[in-house]
This record gives structure tokens, C-alpha cells and sequence, in this order.
């Protein structure tokens, strides 16, 4: 299948990201562009579901909010611990395979949804959903790093990641559109479309992979260079994973007139910074500017914690916007610069379980402190979490880690 379809093609280059190589190797490739439009189908898919779910559960399931949210995060339980496991067999059969039946196994999880009328069935599908996470998001970003040259991966990352954030703005205005057409029948089918969609657009990629599959002494499930790198990117999510649980709830308590503001600030800012600024995740060292994001984050998330008004929570959450807008790109960069071609798969799904672990034990945990000590308290944790993040990753820089890597020959 390596032969089939309009995959890019791969520099060999090695060196400093030079201006005049970074116009020598094409970054928007036809592959490059149709891997980004199926990501946004997918998201976009998942976005309904963000709209749907609760009202479907507390409506014809008959569930109560405790239900709605069980549903709800369900199924960060399959895609955390299947990750490890669809990066291994993205390295070992390809991007592919795991694209299109990750992307498959979604339509059916929503299409599904449709006509299970009872919480175990809703359940059992969103664990579902939870598999198919695991296989077209890790497969996804290894693809990616396939196709970008290594000159411009943070560019790439930066742009790829808009797929993301764009589908979940956008799919819950669909599903809330879809369900005031046809009902919710209608907007589970029609995510169900959007994820058979993505299905068929990746097929026209083919398999981005090069060369062999790694040798069976090779075939890991955790890529264990990049998990130092993984750490601090974990404590980046850690704390906007506090952010964003808490974020509309301090909106309401300063006076903020409209609550989601807040949230709609950062979501502008961070996909506004990922256009504007695109290529600097490939101008700076990737772990230096980690460090920085981390900073930059704790900082927003201090301003929030001590400026209790509605101006301090809108400038706290653009600060905290910018931070994040170049921690995903420079902490990604960092870890497939640990990884030749054929651990691309298994190094994805090491990065991106962190994400599932930061968004969910981020809110819990500083959730412990919001209880007793108020919510200020929370995000100023976040922030503690963030320093403690950028010290360790400016500590890993001086020791050379994702320096003169494997990626860089890719």
C-alpha cells in the first residue's frame, strides 16, 4: 500500500532549519493538506458528540448528570491505555490501517448512539469511541511526522493541530444545528457521516510509512526516549487541564457578564497564534521553547489567580492561550527528534497518552484543592505545576536530550 495514493515526500537533510531549505522542502503537499482535512472531519465529528451526548443521555436514556458524565469521559479509559499499543502497530502494519478503522470505528460508536436507549449500551459504545480515538490520533500524528520535513515538523505540528481545535469548536454548533432540524438521530448520523468521511479521505494518502517495520527487538510499546520529554509536557497539560474545568466557573464568580468568554478568548488566541506564528517552533530549540511556554502558562495562570475581576480573568486566559498555542508544537517536535521512521507510531502514542492523563487527572487533582481553598488556589497549583515543568525541561536541554536524534536522518 506504500505505493498507492499522494503521499509526500521526505528530506534527508540534516542540519540547522535554514530559511532557504525550509523553502526547498514543501511542507502543504496534496497529502499533507487531505490528512489535515480528514482530521478536521474527525474532530468535527467528535464535536457533535461534546453537544449531543449530555442531552441524549439526560433525555431519552433517561440518565441524570452524574450519567452524562461517566458517558462522557468514559472513553479517555480505552484510549489511554490502547495508545501505547496502536503506536506499536502503526510502526509494525502502517499508518493506514489504523486511520481508516479508527476513523470507522467512530462512525459506528455515533451511529450507534442513535438507538441505544439505556446507559450500558451508551457506555459500552463510548468505550468504543475510546478505541478509535486511540488508533486514527496516534496514527494521525505519526503520519504526520511522515510527511513534514524534519526542517519544518513544528510548522507542520503547529498547522495540524488547527484540525483539532477547529472540530471542536465547530461540532457542537453542527450538532446543536442537526438536532434542532431533525433530533438527535439526525446529528448522531450526521457525525457518524463526518467520521466515514475522514475514513475515505485518508485512503486517497495511502500508507505514509518508509521503510521496514521495526525488528521484533524493537517493537515496544512505551518509545522510552521521549518519556523525560513526555513528563514535562505532561505538567503543561496538568494545568490547563485545571484551567479549563474551572475556568467558566471563576467566570461566573468574578462577574463576568457571559461566562464562556473565557473560554471563547483562549480558544481564538491559541488557534490565531498556531497560523501567526507557525514557523517559530522550527526557529528555536524545541525544549527551550517548551521551557518558555511553560513559563508563559504559569504566568496567565497566576494572573487569573490574583487579578479576580472580569479584565484580569480575559488577560489571564489570552497569556495562558499564548503558552499553550507553542507547547503541543515544541513538545512534539522534541519527541519525534528521539524517534527514527519506524518508532513514529510508538513515540505518538507515548506523547499523546500524556494528553489523556493531563486532561484528566489535571482537573481532579487540582479540583482537591479548589474544594477546601477556593478556586485561585487551584490555578495557582496549575501555575506551581507549570514552573516545576519548565525547570525540569530546561534541565533535559542541558543534558542534550532530543539533540543530534534519530528523527534528524529521517
Amino acid at each position: 500500500m506504500g505505493g498507492v495514493g499522494i503521499r509526500g515526500r521526505r528530506s534527508t537533510t540534516t542540519g540547522a532549519n535554514l530559511p532557504a531549505r525550509e523553502h526547498a522542502e514543501r511542507l502543504f503537499t496534496p497529502a499533507f493538506v487531505v490528512l489535515a482535512a480528514a482530521e478536521l472531519c474527525y474532530f468535527t465529528a467528535a464535536g457533535v458528540a461534546i453537544f449531543v451526548l449530555p442531552l441524549h443521555v439526560t433525555g431519552p436514556v433517561g440518565g441524570d448528570e452524574a450519567a452524562a458524565g461517566l458517558a462522557f469521559g468514559v472513553f479517555a479509559v480505552s484510549a489511554l491505555v490502547l495508545r501505547p499499543l496502536a503506536g506499536r502497530l502503526a510502526d509494525v502494519h502502517g499508518r493506514l490501517p489504523l486511520l481508516v478503522g479508527g476513523a470507522l470505528l467512530a462512525a459506528a460508536s455515533l451511529g450507534l448512539l442513535a438507538v441505544a436507549d439505556n446507559l450500558i449500551a451508551v457506555v459500552a459504545l463510548r468505550l468504543l469511541a475510546g478505541v478509535a480515538e486511540a488508533a486514527f490520533f496516534v496514527a494521525g500524528f505519526a503520519a504526520l511526522a511522515d510527511l513534514a520535513p524534519p526542517a519544518r515538523m513544528g510548522e507542520a505540528l503547529s498547522y495540524n493541530s488547527l484540525g483539532l481545535y477547529l472540530g471542536i469548536a465547530l461540532g457542537p454548533v453542527l450538532g446543536e444545528a442537526l438536532t434542532q432540524l431533525g433530533g438527535s438521530m439526525l446529528a448522531w448520523w450526521g457525525g457518524a457521516a463526518l467520521a466515514v468521511l475522514a475514513a475515505v479521505l485518508v485512503l486517497f494518502i495511502g500508507e505514509t510509512r518508509t521503510g521496514p517495520p521495526p525488528e521484533r527487538s524493537e517493537r515496544h510499546l512505551i518509545h522510552r526516549p521521549a518519556l523525560p520529554i513526555a513528563l514535562g509536557f505532561l505538567t503543561s497539560l496538568l494545568a490547563m487541564g485545571g484551567f479549563l474545568a474551572f475556568v467558566a466557573l471563576h467566570a461566573t464568580r468574578v462577574g463576568l457578564p457571559n461566562p464562556s468568554l473565557a473560554l471563547f478568548t483562549y480558544g481564538v488566541v491559541v488557534v490565531i497564534c498556531r497560523i501567526a506564528f507557525a514557523k517559530v517552533p522550527d526557529r528555536l530549540p524545541s525544549l527551550p521553547l517548551g521551557a518558555a511556554a511553560l513559563t508563559t502558562i504559569a504566568l496567565g495562570l497566576v494572573t487569573v489567580a490574583l487579578w479576580a475581576s472580569p479584565v484580569g480573568l480575559i488577560v489571564g486566559a489570552v497569556i495562558t492561550a499564548v503558552g499553550v498555542a507553542f507547547s503541543t508544537p515544541a513538545f512534539f517536535s522534541a519527541i519525534f527528534a528521539t524517534a527514527a521512521p519506524s518508532q513514529r507510531g510508538v513515540a505518538s502514542g507515548t506523547a499523546s497518552a500524556a494528553i489523556d492523563l493531563g486532561l484528566g487527572l489535571g482537573p481532579i487533582a487540582l479540583g482537591l484543592l479548589a474544594q477546601p481553598f477556593g478556586i485561585p488556589w487551584a490555578f495557582g497549583a496549575g501555575a506551581a505545576i507549570a514552573v516545576i515543568g519548565a525547570s525540569w525541561t530546561l534541565v533535559l536541554d542541558r543534558r542534550g536530550v532530543a539533540r543530534d536524534r534519530p528523527a534528524d536522518v529521517g
